[in-house]
């Protein structure tokens, strides 16, 4: 489900109330492809429950350029939430999660292999509060711009 900062709050404390441990992972998902999916599926299983950020799409056209994101947050928000492995999701509009890690403390912040644990530049943020972070998904053999692109070469 697609929750506001302060429902997630309420969710994430009574998750820690039955004892459940926290993941989250976080990233723009503007056309939803394989290595997302593999992304979120290796995400889930670092913990209980799984929150997913994902960028709004002023911090996603900063981050990957003109014409992006092809998709708005609020319908990227809602695919993400639809896959079986996610719990919750909100949209964000930071250049990092740093600020998220900070509110929700979750047991393990999940990134792509695209970094090595000690390349995660919230990684420090983590340890502050005492969580872990790990690397997950397959390689980075996948991207939205490599989908762009195909789509535009059979138009």
């Amino acid at each position: 489900m697609v929750v506001s900062k302060d429902r997630l709050t309420e969710l994430i404390a009574d998750d820690r109330a039955l004892g459940k441990t926290i993941a989250l992972a976080n990233g723009c998902f503007d056309l939803l492809h394989v290595g997302h999916v593999r992304y979120l599926r290796g995400a889930s299983l670092e913990a209980d429950r799984l929150i997913v950020a994902v960028n709004d799409d002023r911090s996603v056209a900063a981050l990957k350029g003109q014409g992006r994101p092809v998709q708005v947050a609020v319908e990227r928000a809602e695919i993400v939430a639809a896959l079986e492995m996610v719990d919750y999701v909100i949209v964000f509009s930071e250049p990092t999660v740093t600020n998220l890690l900070r509110l929700f403390q979750p047991n393990v912040h999940c990134k792509g292999t695209d970094y090595t644990v000690e390349t995660v530049p919230e990684r420090s943020v983590v340890l502050d509060y005492g969580g872990r972070t790990a690397i997950v998904g397959d390689s980075k053999d996948h991207s939205t711009r490599e989908v762009i692109s195909r789509i535009g070469d059979r138009l």
